[in-house]
């Protein structure tokens, strides 16, 4: 059976979302599911932050730079490309979180088309490698207030980073398949859109993100085994607070045979709005990070089971330290919630704080 491989590059200017948008597909994309994504950091971080290779400080030209980058970027896509036949799943998703075309916004057109040649590339070739392109648009045009939030080193200054993103803008121009993903909406829903034009580049339909939270019964989890449901184990693990506005977290999820890490903070606006970043993280800075715990909370443990039902995704997460309840989402499922025979709800619990799991990291109860 031939592979289905979808190749999708993530640009757009600083601050954008691009590092929280990845950690959503790797989180709604599981290997339970038949999935494996395969990510392809952003190459020139890479090579300024790995190998002190960098176009400032009298180091190399920004020209001189771009050498390095793309050489870099054509390896990795190589490489990415042979382990996506490679690996058993069947369904594909390579992301680019940044891709080759990004480096035209540093020098002039002239530049690139010769960088280009010398490996023997053409503009039109590179761009035939990737199957889309979402440019998630900077938080300078739009959201300044968050332009910092998990990136308090950021070196461009709001108007730099509306001006590159102008730029990545234009560069990506020429492709077929460009899909531009601005800040019209808040944080939370600018990345559901994003996965909505994923979920559209590999022809399903998005579960609807809307959704509503229920504190049922414990039901007979093997009698739910009727409903195909994939399961996760995870642990998360609150840290101490840097700053009183931003809890910040650390979450360890099983995937498949292998384990996936991701490092939160959701911030509390002045005006009480929320605004979660989000990043996936490796073992070593995830074992780092647990030497930040917060011990006065514990961290929480719980199993996730999930499956579709009349149309409707339901995600259960049952916790260790409770027997008789369990908490249920329900996504697209409006006021009126269908629920297996199975499922016995207690009461609507959306939006009541007692049953978010920074609680349970204090109370180890439902």
């Amino acid at each position: 059976m031939a592979k289905n491989i979808c190749r999708i590059v993530l640009t757009g200017g600083p601050a954008a979302g691009k590092t929280t948008l990845i950690s959503r597909i790797l989180k709604e994309f599981k290997q339970e599911d038949g999935w494996r994504v395969i990510t392809i950091p952003e190459t020139a971080t890479d090579l300024i932050s790995g190998f002190g290779i960098k176009p400032f400080g009298n180091c190399v030209s920004m020209l001189e730079f771009q050498y390095f980058v793309i050489s870099d970027q054509l390896h990795k896509e190589k490489l990415a490309l042979k382990a996506a036949e490679m690996v058993p799943e069947e369904n594909v998703l390579v992301i680019y979180d940044r891709a080759i075309f990004d480096d035209k916004a540093y020098i002039t057109q002239e530049e690139f088309t010769r960088v280009l040649a010398y490996f023997g590339k053409t503009e039109e070739q590179i761009l035939a490698g990737y199957d889309a392109v979402l440019h998630l648009v900077s938080c300078a045009k739009g959201a300044e207030f968050a332009y910092n939030y998990g990136n308090a080193a950021r070196y461009e200054d709001v108007e730099s980073a509306r001006r590159m993103d102008d730029l990545t803008l234009e560069s990506w121009s020429a492709h077929p398949n460009r899909t531009i993903i601005d800040n019209s909406v808040n944080f939370e829903e600018k990345i559901n859109r994003a996965l909505k034009e994923i979920y559209k580049l590999i022809g399903r339909s998005a579960p609807d993100s809307s959704k509503r939270k229920y504190l049922i019964a414990m039901p007979d989890v093997a009698a739910l085994e009727k409903y195909n449901p994939s399961k996760a184990e995870m642990m998360q693990t609150y840290l101490t607070q840097t700053n009183p506005n931003v809890v910040r977290r650390v979450r360890q999820q099983k995937n498949g045979n292998e384990y996936l890490y991701f490092y939160t903070e959701r911030r509390t606006n002045s005006d009480g709005t929320k605004w979660v970043t989000e990043r996936p993280i490796a073992e070593k800075e995830y074992v780092g990070y647990l030497m930040e715990a917060d011990l006065s909370l514990h961290s929480v443990r719980k199993t996730k089971m999930r499956f579709n039902y009349e149309g409707q995704r339901l995600e259960l997460d049952i916790y260790p330290f409770s027997g008789d309840k369990a908490v249920l989402f329900v996504f697209g499922c409006g006021d009126d919630p269908k629920l297996p025979e199975e499922i016995a709800m207690l009461k609507d619990v959306t939006g009541d704080p007692d049953y978010k799991n920074i609680v349970f990291a204090r109370t180890q109860a439902l």
